[in-house]
């Protein structure tokens, strides 16, 4: 991570380059909000602001990043996927039909 530091305006300014996203929420509040510099999490955001309009609101907009504010009921935690044996084998075969054709 790239810090440019501007000691004449005291402020921090993060690269153009430079891509991540924060997502914040506590117990007291409804809303959680999505700080991101990410391009295609910004799309797949915009996308749910306009599909989903009560759940995900665009909250501020810079030249490089985006703010949002979603429904906390929309971050979820998730197990990883694990597949059996069985399943990997499955599936490589349902490939291998796909790719054949």
């Amino acid at each position: 991570m790239l810090i440019i530091i501007d000691k004449e305006l005291n402020t921090v300014k993060f690269t153009k380059y430079e891509q991540e996203t924060i997502i914040n929420f506590n117990a007291g509040e409804k809303d959680a909000s999505i700080y991101t510099r990410d391009k295609a999490v910004m799309r797949q955001l915009d996308a749910l602001v306009i599909a989903f309009p009560d759940m995900y609101r665009l909250d501020k907009v810079t030249e490089y990043d985006k703010c949002y504010l979603v429904d906390k009921k929309c971050i979820t935690y998730r197990k990883p996927r694990r597949l059996s044996d069985e399943q990997r084998t499955k599936a490589r075969m349902r490939m291998q039909r796909i790719n054949g054709k």
